[in-house]
């Protein structure tokens, strides 16, 4: 952690607060100095100074007390959070995730998610991976999604399962409840954009877009299980890793997952949309064997048929 008081000359003057702080502080982050900033750690002039934009005059005193570096921020244990462990062994764990927790942290300071209460039974997981606050998963689901998600225990399993997905050799298995009857098996492929007039995360069809920034190609497959009402149950495979891929390409399809406020309609009493991790496909790092690990979903999701 760094704590350090600067005297504003006339080079820095205009810049705003966090630009001026990432600056002095190359082993931290801009998000880093944003945080500390918001949380009342920097003071201008002797005053705690909230405001991550504010610009900078000649002679201002900038002190900045706890400023995070990179290396700090990383996933910190918390056991209140207690896994629901589906398998493990010297190389990776699966965790079958409830619906409503996330699976990362968005800084070190958050608790409360899958990888807190990961490190906090796995403590080597901290340092796994070329993404701190991943702490060595593999791959995300949403917040609302529930079931399987990876993790990796060593650097040598990260590096070979992190290869194998982007070799789309990973083929994940999901139930999806849908709005709507399907009748019949389908492939769906489409070019997937971030939606640019929104200010969160949302994905349409880029062939939708004049200019969209980034085409990511989403292929999913899906097969009908069983049928209740208006409603019919999806088994669907993607071995593509696109956000939002399996609730975007549903909803351009015609039938919404269920609950799925973002992308459909929510007709159901509800907090969550009714998309499920069920299962996972692959080689396992160090025997090469072919692997299958299931993961069961919660009552509420069965119940629906019951």
């Amino acid at each position: 952690m760094k704590t350090e008081a600067f005297q504003i000359d006339g080079g820095d003057a205009g810049k705003r607060l966090d630009v001026f702080l990432a600056g002095r502080f190359p082993s931290s982050s801009r998000a880093l100095c944003r945080d500390t900033v918001l949380a009342g750690n920097v003071s201008v002039n002797g005053t705690p100074c909230r405001n991550k934009g504010y610009k900078l005059r000649v002679g201002d005193v900038v002190s900045a007390e706890g400023l995070l570096e990179v290396e700090d921020n990383r996933v910190r244990p918390d056991d209140t959070v207690q896994p629901d462990i589906v398998f493990q062994d010297d190389a990776l764990i699966a965790v079958n995730k409830p619906a409503g927790i996330p699976v990362q942290p968005l800084s070190c300071t958050e608790r409360g998610t899958l990888m807190n209460g990961l490190v906090a039974r796995f403590p080597e997981l901290a340092r796994i991976g070329d993404t701190p606050l991943m702490a060595g998963a593999l791959h995300r689901i949403d917040i609302w999604t529930s079931g399987l998600v990876l993790a990796a225990r060593t650097p040598e399993s990260f590096d070979a399962m992190r290869r194998q997905f982007a070799e789309r050799a990973v083929v994940k298995t999901y139930l999806a409840l849908v709005e709507g009857i399907v009748e019949a098996p389908g492939t769906l492929r489409h070019e997937l954009a971030h939606d640019p007039t929104v200010p969160y995360c949302r994905m349409v069809d880029a062939a939708t877009l004049a200019h969209p920034d980034r085409r990511m190609t989403a292929v999913t497959e899906y097969r009908p299980l069983k049928q209740t009402g208006n409603w019919t149950l999806l088994e669907v495979e993607i071995r593509t890793g696109v956000t939002h891929q399996i609730r975007c390409q549903l909803a351009l399809n015609g039938t919404p997952i269920a609950g799925d406020a973002l992308y459909g309609k929510a007709r159901l009493d509800t907090t969550r949309h009714f998309l499920h991790a069920a299962a996972v496909r692959f080689r396992h790092p160090f025997t090469g064997r072919d692997c299958r690990i299931e993961a069961p979903p919660a009552p509420d999701f069965n119940g629906f048929f019951s």
